[in-house]
C-alpha cells in the first residue's frame, strides 16, 4: 500500500499502466481540456464584457450639454450641465436632477445633431418651396 502512494508521488506509473503515455505528452493531454475551457470562456464571456465596458466608458466621457440620455432607473432627460463626476439632467421645464455619471445607461441622441437635422430639413423645405414658386 505504501509503495503505491510513493510511486504516485514520484510520478512512476503503476505496474499495469505501461501502455499509458508519460512525460510532457501526458501532461499536455491532461491539461488540454482545461486550456480549451479557459479559451472558450475568454472569447465568449470575458472579451465581449471588456469591449462593452470600454464602450460605456467612452460614452460617459463624451457626455456634453444638450445630449438626450436615459438613466439606469429609466428617467429620460436632457443634460443641462456636466461636472467632473456628476451630470445635471433637465427632466421637465422646471425640474433638474443631479445624477452620478455612472447612473447613465445610454445616450438617446445628441441634442445638437438633432437640432442640426431639423434645421437642415427646414432649409430643404424652404428651398423646395422657392423653387416651386419660381416655376
Amino acid at each position: 500500500m505504501n509503495s503505491f502512494f510513493l510511486s504516485m508521488l514520484m510520478g512512476v506509473p503503476p505496474a499495469g499502466a505501461a501502455d499509458a503515455p508519460s512525460g510532457p505528452a501526458a501532461m499536455l493531454q491532461m491539461f488540454f481540456p482545461f486550456i480549451l475551457i479557459i479559451g472558450i470562456f475568454y472569447f465568449l464571456i470575458i472579451r465581449p464584457q471588456n469591449k462593452k465596458q470600454k464602450e460605456t466608458q467612452r460614452m460617459l466621457a463624451a457626455l456634453k450639454r444638450g445630449d438626450k440620455i436615459i438613466t439606469i432607473g429609466g428617467i429620460h432627460g436632457t443634460i443641462a450641465s456636466v461636472k467632473e463626476n456628476t451630470v445635471i439632467i433637465k427632466v421637465d421645464d422646471t425640474t433638474k436632477m443631479e445624477f452620478s455619471r455612472s447612473a447613465i445607461s445610454s445616450v438617446e441622441a445628441v441634442g445638437k445633431e438633432i437640432e442640426e437635422k431639423k434645421s437642415d430639413v427646414q432649409t430643404e423645405k424652404t428651398d423646395e418651396k422657392t423653387e416651386n414658386a419660381k416655376d
